[in-house]
């Protein structure tokens, strides 16, 4: 049976979802979530939820799905613990290093993969599946094909988004908010750049990156028909009737398998759209999928709000069926069981029975008595009673009979199971890294490569596998240098193409190239099966020492401390493997599947870069990717090369000069000035995260 999983962003949200027929909820305790803007919930509110949802059958899992610092992983294990003795049914993780002490403290409890692990691809999933994760959150951005050729080949259960909002930026990938407002997505604390107004070379009036929200609910046969395990509906940090509205709608036509009314399409768009919704992921055509809140009938929506909380405040979805056998024998005390089809039952006794002066009891009677299950969670679906002849008890002992059953049943039900909580073993000491670190050029095309800049003779130059692919004599006056080339392959890659990528890297293969630089983990076993060796880049968001430990155990030789560090944490880091750091260059914000050029040209130019200015004056640049994605990058470069001695400090293997949109004299330029061989220093930068 496919699952409906609704949000439960307040306590309020929970019964919500529970009276309008949710098969689980999620939610968010603590700061470890990615809507620390909800309400969330206390100790005491966690235990209250978790009862109600346990007696009525409905399952909770607990968002832990951000990333987590070295001295905070104890205290996000302390609420996985906590979230595990009270009765939690699964956590919702992100970060690789807390999934590792997951399974260690909690190994009784099933860890999902959230949809930050950015997870797009049958290998992501099959690369979560190893590390011990239950079920894979897809990407928002998937068509029904993927959707279907991954759940159909995957060793775990799926889960996919049907109802909600849409990120332009992949999930997991898009470090926007943090980088020009300081509030981390991936730490929960997203300021939704992408609902602000940009302009792509006209006025400040457009809504570039605001996408509609998603709308499957005519597409849950055909999802359920799939094989997904789970059916998400997005908003935590809307309204309880926002919930209580989409979750019935949902409810019904997933378990009634029937498509929607018109009505409840209606219904749906008046709780909340953005000039209607959007399938164009879904379709497979992203076109028309752009909107904005605009007007609309705020009595209307408040009619229809107050309306549902009327309902699921006064109201007892009857879930759970209950199964009574009484008896009724002269002599001895009535004695009755209740028990559901989960194996939880309840005895109770009462008074003994009088002798009968007028007409006795009867099976009949009794069973009128026990099926009245009005108000309480319980359906009556099978009532029996043994009664001797000429007995009498008054109707109000049979009635209590029956409530304390009922009672006995609900604690029963509402019992945590018996699960281990083991020891977190801490962390072992890493080896010091030997010698200066290595320097790493990093170009996002061919073009930028020059005579000049070969002449600095770097370590590594890591550089776009596609083009490596057909144009690797451009790289050899690096290679006869000495410099090491990787080849860097696109941050998002669908199952249609990896074969493309795979070919490609087997061409390098054969030319010498032995590491390529992957920015997922659906690509590792990709470049392994190549015959390469893969280096790991920010987009794994090695946060602390545990990922690390992670990264090295997926056979990667390298990996790159996430670049929303403060640079103290990265010296504090246990590196496990050799790692690496961006320090210059315009960091990305946000890849999407969305073309941000087609929509500042008018048409697909995708050579020519665009850019995209905010209110304040600033500029990002807009980057073609692989696949006619985008990539948008900051507006300021980062700079650090004032900082050497600071960088020489934190025991890292490699500096990595990240070039976007400078020439390939530029590049030179810089590197000079990072090499202390020129006084280069750009016009307007910034230090990132490193110094906050």
């Amino acid at each position: 049976m496919t699952e409906l999983l609704s949000p439960a962003g307040s306590p309020e949200a929970v019964i919500a979802a529970v009276q309008n027929g949710a098969d689980a909820i999620y939610l968010g305790m603590g700061n470890f979530n990615a809507r620390r803007g909800a309400k969330n919930f206390t100790e005491e509110e966690f235990q209250k939820a978790v009862r109600y949802c346990r007696i009525r059958g409905c399952k909770v899992y607990v968002a832990l799905n951000t990333l987590v610092g070295d001295r905070e992983m104890e205290e996000a294990v302390a609420q996985a613990r906590l979230a595990s003795s009270l009765g939690a049914d699964g956590l919702i993780v992100q970060d690789l290093g807390l999934v590792r002490a997951l399974r260690q403290a909690v190994p009784d409890l099933p860890l999902h993969a959230s949809t930050q692990m950015s997870i797009h691809n049958l290998a992501g999933v099959e690369a979560a599946a190893e590390m011990g994760l239950k079920r894979a959150v897809l990407a928002r951005e998937l068509s029904i094909d993927q959707i279907r050729f991954i759940t159909s080949h995957a060793s775990i259960e799926t889960e996919v988004f049907v109802h909600g909002a849409l990120c332009f930026c992949h999930s997991g990938q898009c470090y926007m908010s943090s980088l020009i407002g300081r509030r981390s997505g991936n730490r929960g604390m997203c300021a939704q750049p992408c609902r602000m107004q940009y302009s792509l070379g006209g006025r400040m009036d457009d809504y570039p990156l605001s996408l509609k929200d998603n709308c499957l609910i005519d597409k849950i046969a055909e999802l359920e028909d799939a094989g997904v395990a789970c059916l998400k509906i997005e908003g935590r940090m809307k309204r309880p009737e926002y919930t209580a509205i989409v979750t019935g709608i949902y409810a019904k036509v997933l378990h009634e398998r029937r498509p929607p009314t018109p009505d409840e399409r209606r219904t749906l768009e008046t709780a909340f759209s953005r000039e209607g919704f959007t399938q164009g992921y879904y379709n497979g055509d992203k076109k028309d999928m752009f909107g904005v809140r605009g007007e609309f009938d705020e009595k209307e929506t408040e009619r229809l709000f107050t309306s549902a909380r009327r309902a699921y405040s006064d109201g007892e979805l009857r879930r759970v069926g209950v199964h009574f056998y009484t008896v009724c024998e002269k002599g001895q005390s009535i004695r009755a069981i209740a028990f559901d089809d989960e194996g939880h039952r309840a005895v109770a006794s009462g008074p003994v029975p009088e002798a009968a002066k007028r007409q006795g009891l009867s099976e009949g009677y009794i069973t009128d008595q026990m099926f009245k299950t009005g108000g309480t969670p319980y359906h009556c679906v099978e009532n029996r009673a043994k009664v001797d002849p000429c007995l009498f008890l008054p109707a109000a002992e049979i009635n209590e009979l029956r409530r304390r059953l009922i009672s006995g049943l609900s604690e029963e039900r509402a019992k945590a199971p018996e699960r281990r909580s083991l020891p977190l073993s801490p962390l072992a000491p890493a080896p010091a890294p030997a010698g200066k670190p290595n320097w790493i050029f990093q170009v996002r095309t061919l073009e930028q490569l020059s005579d000049e800049l070969c002449e600095l003779r770097p370590d590594y130059l890591y550089a776009p596998l596609m083009e490596l692919a057909e144009n690797f004599d451009h790289v050899k006056p690096f290679v006869e240098g000495g410099t090491r080339i990787v080849a860097v392959l696109p941050r998002i890659l669908s199952d249609t193409e990896f074969g493309a990528v795979y070919e490609a890297l087997t061409k390098l293969e054969l030319l010498g190239l032995r590491e390529a630089l992957v920015g997922n983990l659906g690509q590792i076993a990709l470049v392994r099966r190549a015959g390469l060796v893969p280096r790991g880049d920010f987009g794994l968001n090695a946060f602390n020492s545990r990922s690390l430990e992670v990264l090295r155990d997926c056979g990667l030789m390298s990996a790159t401390a996430s670049f929303e560090l403060r640079l103290a944490q990265v010296k504090d880091l246990q590196k496990y493997l050799d790692t690496e750091l961006i320090v210059y260059g315009r960091l990305p914000l946000m890849v999407s599947e969305q073309c941000v050029i087609r929509e500042s040209a008018g048409r697909c130019n995708c050579a020519v870069p665009a850019q995209m200015s905010d209110r304040t004056g600033n500029v990002f640049h807009v980057a073609k990717e692989y696949g006619c994605r985008n990539v948008i990058y900051n507006a300021h470069k980062l700079y650090l090369a004032d900082k050497a001695d600071e960088l020489a400090a934190c025991g890292l293997w490699g500096l990595r000069l990240l070039f976007t949109t400078e020439s390939a004299r530029e590049c030179a330029e810089v590197a000079k000035g990072y090499l202390g061989l020129s006084d280069y220093r750009p016009n307007v930068l910034t230090r990132g995260l490193y110094y906050r």
